[in-house]
């Protein structure tokens, strides 16, 4: 090992015996250079329905996946399977498939001058001791606090609590050595509510966080669940129009995923995406801040290194409405003749700055429009940044939602949309990697009926 290896506590010291004992046999091999990410998992998964236990599922899941390089040759395999011979056959087959394919100059392990140093505590970790019936008894309180909170609430697609806890091991010939260990844990409920007029709706709420002691009670998921979709009952078409559109924020998150799609490496090299040598240009209004802050404590998206080992931190990615750069992992930033952005497997807490009003502010700015709260189907061309997508909302007008929506198509190009959006809510959704409020965008045809 180097002066250069990155260790943490020896939570998982199996992981990292394993992981050096692969980069071993990489070497031995005539490897060039290795890298190894290996992980460990147990969860529970329980879902009760209509007060019967419907699936109990015990989770473990181990793996072991090596990429090995020849000079700019790559290959890669993985195992489940721990034992050394086994892992020595996913060596042999890593290096076999190097030594037959074609040269790539871009190839390799991330520069070690762009390596983390110093690995802070993030508060990932936070297992729940949580038995079979604790789990069975917290799912059926949810649910039947969604029965209970009304009674168009006829039926039922279960409620389910799960946890899980796993550890992850990142190394590479070159010295670096991280550990991450980390807990995610949720409750969810869907049911189905039906009017006296044969009108039938579903819709679901829920939650997902790293400390079970964050979860809310099982009651207010099912309650959400049941409000959520009593209040779609009646949905109807509107006649096609071109208004205002006011996107949830669990909905919004879906706009700032297709930024990301646009500025990540693959779409920039392949020349396949609308915002191509966009940095620098204006593409939001002039108040708009995207950035992100990947060592935010317990955050879902929270992260020391990314899938590379490269060093993560606050970066801002939009600021006074003005792109300032792409989301590039080592391979795609050699391709670019650019740096890393130590984005390797995606954003960290990517954050939309959000305004001052709440949702019932913003409906109130809206005035007269379209409030959308479900997205169906996927529309997006990311080379023309063209988007059509069926949704289900609200009509509102005045500021006040007026009746459900169903069976309507939104479309607009991206470009327009993000030029042309009005706010930002603080109803921030943090259940994700992306956290945003909702957005209120200033014109999209709304085609209906």
């Amino acid at each position: 090992m180097t002066d250069a290896m990155i260790t943490t506590a020896k939570t998982a010291p199996s992981l990292e015996d394993l992981a050096a004992q692969a980069l071993d046999l990489a070497r031995r091999q005539g490897a060039s250079a290795a890298e190894v990410n290996a992980g460990l998992g147990a969860g529970l998964s329980v879902t009760v329905r209509k007060g019967e236990v419907e699936t109990v599922e015990h989770h473990r899941d181990k793996s072991l996946s090596i990429t090995v390089y020849f000079g700019t040759r790559s290959g890669s395999a993985s195992t489940a399977d721990f034992r050394t011979q086994a892992l020595t056959e996913a060596v042999m087959a890593a290096c076999a498939i190097a030594r037959h394919t074609a040269a790539d100059p871009y190839n390799g392990l991330a520069d070690p001058a762009h390596l983390a140093r110093d690995i802070p505590d993030l508060d990932l970790h936070h297992p729940w001791p949580l038995s079979m019936e604790e789990a069975i008894e917290i799912a059926r309180r949810g649910e039947d606090a969604a029965f209970a909170a009304d009674p168009r609430i006829r039926n039922s697609e279960g409620a389910s609590v799960t946890t899980h806890d796993g550890t992850d091991v990142y190394a590479t010939s070159h010295g670096f050595l991280g550990t991450v260990r980390a807990s995610r844990h949720g409750i969810s409920c869907a049911v189905l509510g039906e009017d006296g007029n044969g009108s039938m709706q579903r819709d679901y709420d829920y939650a997902m966080v790293r400390d079970p002691r964050d979860l809310p009670a099982a009651e207010e998921v099912g309650r959400g669940a049941a409000r959520r979709t009593v209040r779609r009952l009646g949905a109807r078409q509107i006649k096609t129009c071109q208004v205002p559109v006011l996107y949830e924020a669990q909905v919004a998150r879906s706009l700032v995923s297709h930024l990301v799609s646009a500025i990540s490496g693959p779409s920039l090299y392949r020349r396949s995406s609308f915002l191509l040598d966009s940095v620098g240009t204006a593409l939001f209004p002039a108040w708009v801040h995207l950035y992100e802050e990947p060592h935010r404590k317990k955050a879902m998206g929270s992260a020391p290194f990314d899938g590379e080992g490269v060093e993560t931190r606050y970066r801002d990615l939009v600021t006074d409405g003005v792109l300032r750069r792409y989301c590039l992992d080592s391979y795609s930033a050699r391709k670019l003749g650019l740096v890393t952005t130590a984005n390797a497997g995606g954003v960290h807490n990517l954050t939309v700055a959000s305004g001052p009003e709440d949702l019932a502010g913003l409906l109130r700015q809206m005035g007269r429009g379209l409030f959308v709260t479900e997205l169906i189907g996927f529309g997006i061309n990311g080379v023309t940044g063209d988007y059509s997508r069926g949704a289900a909302g609200f009509w509102v007008e005045g500021g006040e939602i007026v009746h459900p929506v169903e069976e309507i198509t939104i479309a607009s190009n991206l470009r327009d949309m993000y030029r042309g959006l009005v706010a930002v809510g603080r109803d921030v959704d943090t259940r994700h990697n992306v956290c945003t409020g909702s957005w209120l965008v200033e014109r999209m045809t709304v085609a209906g009926g």
